[in-house]
């Protein structure tokens, strides 16, 4: 699964944020689709220029996630660059534009559920879930110790105070 990190989740929002307010949305655009929203908010492309990149490439996101090569200069490396950047596989990109993440789909309000990849309503949800589920995720990883907490910076816990 993704890398959690507050920039993920917070495009995931976003996504989620513009496609409730009813940004354009295609499920056949490379520009408006799952992936091409969601590049619409980390990059500030148009879906017009984002599709103009991935017309460079042949196939939908998976297939152009799966033959990224991180050292090609082709335009859609830019944009998968952009994707993998912020912390997402090539799975994860599957993923996205499938609606496929069975730990999302586990953690989506009310359980399990199949959810249909070209349905915006279901694309917002995936997309909230998915932030939850990362933001979770990177909560648990935060350690704080009490003694951070009471300590001035700069001061040594007492010996005293360690047994």
């Amino acid at each position: 699964m993704a890398t959690p990190n507050i920039a993920l989740i917070d495009a995931l929002r976003k996504t989620a944020d513009r496609l409730r307010n009813q940004a354009y949305y295609a499920w056949g655009n490379h520009g408006a689709c799952n992936c091409g929203n969601l590049l619409q908010v980390i990059t500030n492309l148009t879906k017009e220029e984002i599709l103009g990149y991935a017309h460079y490439g042949i196939g939908e996101w998976t297939e152009l996630a799966e033959d990224y090569c991180g050292v090609t200069n082709a335009p859609i490396s830019l944009l998968l660059a952009k994707l993998q950047g912020l912390g997402l596989t090539p799975a994860d990109i599957h993923n996205i534009e499938y609606l496929l993440d069975r730990e999302v789909l586990q953690a989506l309000p009310g359980g399990f559920k199949w959810l249909k990849r070209n349905v915006r309503e279901d694309v917002i949800i995936y997309f909230d879930t998915f932030a939850d589920l990362l933001e979770e995720q990177l909560l648990s990883e935060i350690d704080i110790s009490f003694e951070q907490q009471v300590q001035p910076h700069g001061q040594e816990t007492p010996a005293w105070a360690l047994s």
